[in-house]
């Protein structure tokens, strides 16, 4: 199912181009000009419409910022509209309108269905919308590690299936060797640490420490230390209160108070206010008795003793030894304690948490051998199948001898502990498999298959990435592929099998190719004109759609470089003849 097509897109101080409209076709687009003109423009723009980097060196010289604006016709309920709408856009009669404008100070803005986004959902939505296949997405699949990934995506549930088993393992298998590895490169590190505990411990355990007891000995401490102060106060606080025995003529406060209250009662009965107070009078009688007691029992209970005196201080200089190496008070010293005997018992048990971790990491090490197998087994599979398929995409090119084929190896360990055993074998590992992936080219029979990017010319390795790209569109399919001189370096029959190629394509995807063969442009279903003005830019006008007579003159200008040589004209009708033939 098509999930949208790019209509067209207006192009704004870009590059060489002032202004300049881009109408597409929903079938194949061949977009056509002499060299310098300006084509790729084309595929920059489309780059900035679907999230790409913004350079501030692609706005036109003296524009204050370059504007890239595209229309794609969605079906209702395409994934693309529904994740739009999500975003809060809206969509004009089926239409999504996406902008991108790019400042000369280099910010870029962009915008969907009328709000703005940011650059990332473009990006994001760009996944489901454009293929983009350019030299630079050639050069990036001749890597090796770009062959494999490319081959797990053809692979699909068949790979990622047992990839993501095998992922899981290997995080595992990471984790588990790292803290092995620490806790034995650090034994001496923490057999110190565990002394230097044991040491604490021992030392808090010989004082024995109770919470609060510092607070309570300062306390005694204090008081030891004015006793004769304390009981002089207390004697004479209790002589004013209860008398001086030893003087009978001395006056207390408690033979006054009670003089006071016998008084009024005498006379309460004649006046509540007096009962009122001769009540009062006697409870200050009762209160100062108490008092006095209290008094003469603290006298009597305290304890002058400069032995206790000399047995506190030491006790609290034992604890200020705690206090001054494990916390600023007892209550610390003992919160320290805590936690470090939770600590050494993690230290003292090393031994069995590294038996514990080693044979975790020989039960994942013997599960990623099996997962691994498991992944290259699916590898292989889909190898075949893959390579079957580009073989069968090059006889369509015109290289009907040439076989494609994917050399899948594995490197041997450096030793037992950096591999993991596959078939038989200790071999390398790495978070994507054990497996070395490389596709490879024999272009005729007899030729011994080679990496494509020693085994192929330039014309054949474009007409093999050309496949790669067709094959890939039969199982991960989107709406538009852009070809960007993907047929550099073929001419002849083989561009022709090309142009063919992208026609067949277009029957159920747009295609749209930047081109200078016009063995392709003949096959597109419209061919864009990008020429440049007098003074050196692509304006409005400088993008034209090619109709007839002016198709003819253009494709002869590609093949001979005149537009009005007969010779051209006849081999450019040709062309274009086969083409609809042949569609």
């Amino acid at each position: 199912m098509v999930w949208g097509v790019l209509e067209e897109m207006r192009i704004r101080s870009l590059g060489v181009i002032d202004d300049a409209v881009v109408e597409l076709s929903p079938g194949f687009t061949a977009v056509t000009g002499e060299t310098g003109a300006g084509k790729t423009m084309v595929v920059t723009s489309l780059g900035l419409l679907l999230g790409g980097r913004a350079d501030p060196a692609l706005v036109r010289i003296g524009a204050a910022s370059a504007v890239v604006e595209g229309r794609i016709s969605l079906p209702p309920g395409a994934p693309v509209a529904v994740r739009a709408e999500e975003a809060g856009a809206e969509l004009d009669e089926g239409a999504l309108l996406v902008s991108r404008t790019v400042s000369a100070e280099g910010r870029s803005r962009a915008h969907l269905g009328g709000r703005s986004v940011p650059v990332g959902l473009l990006a994001e939505l760009a996944d489901e919308l454009v293929a983009v296949h350019g030299q630079t997405d050639q050069q990036g699949l001749l890597k090796p590690a770009r062959q494999r990934g490319a081959l797990d995506r053809y692979a699909g549930e068949a790979v990622s299936g047992p990839f993501a088993a095998y992922a899981e393992a290997y995080r595992g298998l990471r984790a588990v060797t790292t803290e092995l590895d620490e806790i034995t490169t650090r034994a001496r590190e923490r057999a110190q640490e565990a002394d230097l505990l044991r040491f604490g411990l021992a030392e808090i355990e010989a004082v024995a420490p109770r919470a609060g007891e510092d607070e309570e000995l300062a306390a005694e401490a204090e008081r030891l230390g004015h006793a004769e102060a304390l009981a002089s106060a207390a004697a004479l606080a209790h002589a004013a209160l209860a008398g001086n025995p030893e003087d009978p003529e001395s006056v207390d406060a408690t033979t006054l108070v009670g003089g006071a209250g016998r008084a009024l009662e005498a006379v309460r009965a004649h006046d509540p206010a007096l009962a009122a107070l001769a009540d009062r009078a006697g409870e200050i009688s009762i209160l100062l008795a108490d008092v006095a007691q209290e008094l003469a029992g603290y006298a009597d209970n305290l304890d002058a003793d400069p032995l206790r005196l000399a047995a506190v201080e030491e006790r609290r200089a034992a604890l200020t030894q705690l206090t001054r190496k494990y916390g600023e008070s007892v209550t610390a010293v003992l919160a320290w304690a805590e936690e470090s005997a939770e600590r050494l018992g993690e230290l003292d048990g090393d031994d069995e948490r590294i038996g514990e971790l080693t044979a975790e990491r020989d039960r994942l090490r013997d599960e990623l051998s099996v997962l691994a197998q498991r992944l290259t087994d699916a590898r292989v599979e889909a190898a075949d199948r893959f390579a079957g398929a580009v073989t069968a995409e090059l006889a369509s090119l015109a290289m009907p001898h040439a076989r494609v084929s994917f050399d899948i190896r594995q490197a041997e360990a450096a030793d037992e502990a950096s591999g993991v055993r596959v078939g038989g074998r200790w071999v390398a590992y790495g978070p994507s498999g054990v497996d070395e992936v490389e596709l490879l080219l024999a272009p005729h029979p007899g030729a011994p298959p080679r990496p494509i990017a020693k085994g192929a010319s330039g014309g054949e390795l474009s007409r093999v990435m050309l496949a790669v790209e067709v094959v890939f569109a039969g199982v991960d399919p989107v709406p538009t592929y852009l070809f960007d001189e993907v047929d550099a370096g073929v001419g002849g029959k083989a561009a022709v099998e090309i142009g063919r190629r992208l026609a067949k394509l277009a029957r159920t995807a747009q295609v749209v190719v930047v081109t200078h063969l016009p063995q392709v442009a003949a096959f597109a279903d419209r061919q864009l004109l990008v020429e440049k003005t007098n003074d050196g830019s692509v304006t409005r006008s400088g993008v034209t759609v090619l109709e007839g007579e002016e198709r003819v003159r253009e494709l002869s200008r590609m093949l001979a470089g005149q537009e009005d040589s007969e010779t051209a004209r006849a081999h450019a009708e040709e062309l274009l003849a086969t083409a609809r033939a042949d569609v």
